[in-house]
């Protein structure tokens, strides 16, 4: 099983990195870099929604040769969303299950105040707002000056998303939200209506980016629903499989 993963505002898919180790050894866990981040940087940044969906679902396509998982956290959640839908208008076939983390539904997220850029005091206000960037992060003026620009083109991501009524997904759509973040209960339940498939949510104590906070019970549900999706057992993690591979025999 391939997992997708997708980043949130202003991040780099890498943070998915370390998943590789905690995940099943039969997950291949796949970090998703949007263009002008990472091993990307040299690209222009991405604005539009639909036209990142679609760029990724043709760079994409030809790659899921076997069956595939969705993976986004906040904006991921949606670009992944929209992901879906291009992967299938593209030809490839639908996903297994969908999961979105720290998300509202597409179809009630208001991103109207996003519409325009964002000074950098406005950005540094969100970003202290969404209690995911260290306070040392947030006064390194150097680091600042590379991280703002990416969070700025992702927010004006956020103001031009427009949902599309279409046909419900086929997959299963497993949606996470954080105790103590802005989103609402009702606007995480709203994903139920883009599937015609199975539904979940499950609440995980925390803020908006208990993505890091609540790693470990977030990766043991995404585990454990790949599992019920595969038919296979969740098995060792990575790190458990190598360290029963060193340990020395007893007898």
């Amino acid at each position: 099983m391939r997992l997708l993963c997708l980043p949130y505002s202003g991040g780099s898919a890498m943070i998915y990195a370390r998943w590789r180790r905690l995940l099943p050894s039969w997950v291949d866990v796949h970090p998703v870099e949007w263009p002008g981040r990472g091993a990307r940087m040299d690209e222009p940044l991405a604005t539009d929604p639909r036209l990142l969906a679609s760029q990724l679902a043709r760079e994409l396509g030809a790659q899921l040769d076997g069956p595939y998982a969705l993976f986004g956290h906040s904006l991921g959640a949606v670009i992944a969303f929209e992901l879906a839908h291009s992967l299938i208008d593209h030809g490839a076939p639908a996903p297994s299950i969908l999961f979105a983390s720290g998300a509202e539904a597409p179809a009630v997220r208001d991103g109207s105040k996003w519409r325009l850029p964002l000074s950098d005091e406005a950005l540094l206000h969100e970003l202290r707002n969404l209690r995911g960037t260290p306070d040392e992060a947030l006064s390194n003026a150097e680091l600042m000056r590379s991280a703002l620009p990416v969070l700025r083109a992702d927010f004006l991501m956020c103001g031009a998303y427009v949902y599309r009524p279409r046909h419900q997904l086929p997959c299963p759509v497993h949606v996470f939200g954080g105790t103590e973040d802005e989103t609402s209960h009702e606007a995480l339940e709203a994903w139920r209506q883009e599937t015609s498939a199975s539904f979940r949510l499950d609440m995980l104590p925390g803020h908006h980016f208990f993505i890091h906070t609540q790693q470990a019970e977030l990766i043991d549900l995404i585990g454990a629903a790949l599992s019920r999706q595969s038919g296979r057992s969740i098995g060792l993690h990575r790190s458990e499989d190598h360290e029963r591979i060193l340990r020395p025999a007893t007898h």
